[in-house]
Order: structure tokens, then sequence, then C-alpha cells
């Protein structure tokens, strides 16, 4: 069965994270997404381990179900054959400054002279609206303009990134429901339109719906940051044997969670009888909750509160996800076979669909492997075809086979 998005047509001009993984969530859900690439390919083709160059782990997990095609968009043939690529399309996502759309002839204004009813999907550091729309951006830069990485330092006394690029991916999610919605809106309307998805003002959104906190009031009523996020004691549980997490969080959950652990008494105890009192006292609250669970087992704490109802689960390192059983009873993991890159872990899809379920059904696109087959759809004749690619306008992936960088660790 068909995804839900089956029939819609995406072209995407993407590198790194943030777009092509966006893309690659419109994809799975059925959209038909065309990737452009400049001649040396999306940087990340070269990211992480590798059998062969150009095909590196961190581009085979945000790439597929896509077609590839290569145009070089400093010469006039290749923008023609992108304006033609966009005719028949529903949407247009780019990770470019809007500056650099402009300057390339292929910004909105472009675009809709071509085809009225596209919705097109600008993601990029800061919106063009503001003093910073002119800037570059990557995860690291967003995670600091953002908030987030003092957030670290509110807490571990030193500002820090979080250990995944939670600015790209987060983005692009938020590039998914924004063109979800816009797709809506055409349906109903006929209309397309811009969308602009700008990283630090979709950070910001993220980040301040819990840590606005008392400045949520205008005058404030106290300091920005959720009390119960920003203690230090907030991580897993050490057990007699590893670490645990666990969270009575729930009046009726730490009134079973004192009675499981012999710890009546706790019940009533002033500073913890209700929710507001236990996140006011949250350094106790967490010292208390870590001393009860130091003094057992994990698997004898799992046995304690199975079926309790209290939040309790272990704590999985990276490589512990690959077996986790959940996972694997419910085929989260599934295994592709790619036809240059051998045998393939993917995550699947997270959404279930009961009538139009997302798959994975295209494997991730040597650079410029579908460049001719795209551009002949596009109603380019062979002498046009033949005249970009000679001319470098466009590659083959024979073509741009020695332009990739060697993947690496």
């Amino acid at each position: 069965m068909p995804g839900p998005l089956h029939g819609v047509k995406i072209v995407e001009m993407t590198s790194v994270v943030l777009g092509p993984w966006a893309c690659q969530l419109l994809a799975d859900m059925g959209a038909e997404v065309i990737k452009i690439e400049q001649p040396r390919g999306d940087s990340n083709r070269s990211l992480g381990a590798a059998n062969h160059p150009g095909m590196a782990a961190l581009y085979l997990t945000c790439n597929r179900n896509k077609r590839s095609l290569v145009l070089d968009l400093r010469q006039s043939g290749a923008r023609d054959a992108l304006l033609a690529l966009v005719k028949d399309a529903d949407v247009f996502v780019h990770n470019n400054r809007p500056q650099v759309m402009t300057k390339l002839g292929i910004d909105y204004a472009d675009m809709k002279k071509v085809n009225p009813r596209i919705i097109f999907c600008g993601a990029y550091g800061y919106s063009k609206k503001g003093p910073y729309g002119a800037l570059g951006a990557l995860d690291d830069s967003i995670q600091a303009v953002s908030g987030i990485a003092m957030l670290n330092e509110m807490v571990l006394g030193e500002p820090r990134y979080l250990p995944t690029i939670v600015a790209d991916k987060t983005t692009a999610l938020t590039v998914v429901y924004g063109v979800l919605g816009a797709l809506f809106h055409r349906e109903r309307t006929g209309e397309g339109q811009e969308l602009e998805v700008p990283m630090f003002e979709t950070m910001v959104h993220w980040v301040m719906a819990e840590h606005l906190w008392g400045m949520t009031f205008e005058p404030p009523k106290g300091k920005p940051g959720y009390v119960r996020l920003m203690s230090h004691h907030r991580k897993p549980y050490r057990t007699l044997d590893g670490y645990i997490a666990i969270l009575p969080y729930l009046d009726a959950h730490w009134e079973k969670f004192c009675n499981l652990t012999g710890r009546a008494e706790l019940v009533k105890d002033p500073l913890f009888v209700k929710l507001a009192d236990r996140v006011r006292n949250i350094d106790d609250t967490y010292r208390i909750t870590g001393e009860i669970m130091a003094t057992r087992t994990t698997g004898e704490w799992l046995k304690v509160f199975d079926k309790s109802g209290v939040p309790i689960i272990v704590v999985n390192s990276l490589e512990d996800l690959a077996k986790d059983p959940h996972l694997l009873e419910t085929g989260f993991w599934q295994f592709v076979d790619h036809p240059t890159e051998g045998r393939l872990r993917m995550p699947s899809f997270p959404v279930n669909y009961s009538a139009t379920p997302a798959s994975i059904h295209r494997h991730a696109p040597r650079l410029g492997e579908h460049t001719v087959e795209v551009l002949r759809e596009a109603g380019l004749s062979v002498e046009q075809i033949e005249a970009l690619t000679a001319s470098g306008a466009a590659m083959t992936a024979e073509q741009a086979a020695g332009t990739v960088a060697e993947g690496g660790d």
C-alpha cells in the first residue's frame, strides 16, 4: 500500500542533516523526492564509516527513498533544468541562506513564475526578517544562541552542547509539519506559498516551552528555567549492578514508589506530599530516590515495580538499542540490501499508519545516479541532456564518481 504522501512530488536542494532528514521523512511517507546535489555532492557523503567513497554512514541514514540529480547551478543551463523540474513539483525544499537563492535566480519569486502552486520551503539559520538573517549557521551555533548550551551551564557549571544534533533534527521535524500544513492549505484553496523555517526561532520556541517558567508573566514572576530539569541530581540512578531510570512523578506514582520500597513514611513528609512540593524540593526528591535505588540490582527493581504503573525502564547504550527487545519485537530495525553498499541497518519511520504505511522502498542514491532519468522526465530532450552533461552543468553517476572524498570515521 502506498504511503499517505503518495503522488506528492518534492524537489530538495539540501545538504548536511536538517534538509536531507526532513525530506527523507517525507519520502518515507510516500512522497517522490528528487535530491539535487552540487558536483561534489552532499557534504555528509564523506562522514562516517563507508564501503565506497561518497556513500558514508551519515549520508545513508538521511537519504533513503530519494533519487539523486547533479546540477551545477552556477551555469545557466542547470538553472533552466531546475526550473523545468519544478514546473510540476508540489514542494521545493532548500537549506541555503536566502541571499544565495536570490543570487542563483531560484528564489520563491523565480519558481512561482513557472509554478504558481509550488510550496517553497527554506530552512536555514535565522529569519531573513531580522539582523541575523544573512548569517550562516550549523547545529552547534544554534545550540549556543538558542540557550541550549547555557542550560548545561546552569546544571554542570559550564556551557556544553548536547551530544546530538538537536537543532538540525528538531528543525527538520518543523519543516515536515510546516510542509504538511501548506499542502493541506493548498488542497483546500489551490494556493501555493513560501515557508521559512529558521533554526534559531524554531529552537527558542522548543526550549522555552517549559523553560520560560517565571518569565511567562510580564512583569516576570521569577527566573526562567523549569526547576525540576535544572537539578544536577537529575540523571539515571545507580543500582548495585548498573543504572536505572525511574520517575515517580505524579502523586499516585510517588505513593506507590514509597510503599513498594518500604519507605511509606515519605508519603506524608512535608517535602514530598504533592507534586508541587516535590518539584520545589527537587534536589531532595532526586537525592532520596537515588539513595533508595542504590540498595538493589537493576533486575530486582524492575521486578518490584512490574505492573505498578510507575515509569521505570532500563538505561540503554547506543549499542544496546540494536538488540532492545521492544525494538526487535516491533520490527523497528529494518535490514535492506543496497546494490553497492551491502546490507544496511535502518530505523523504521516512527509513525504506524493502519491504512497508508510508510516504507523503505528505495536505496540512498549514488551521486548523480538518476540525473538522466530525472531530466528526461522533466521534458528535456536527449540532445539537451547530452549538452548539459558535456558542459558539466549536469553530471551522471559515472561523471560524479571521482568528485567526492573518501569516507572516514
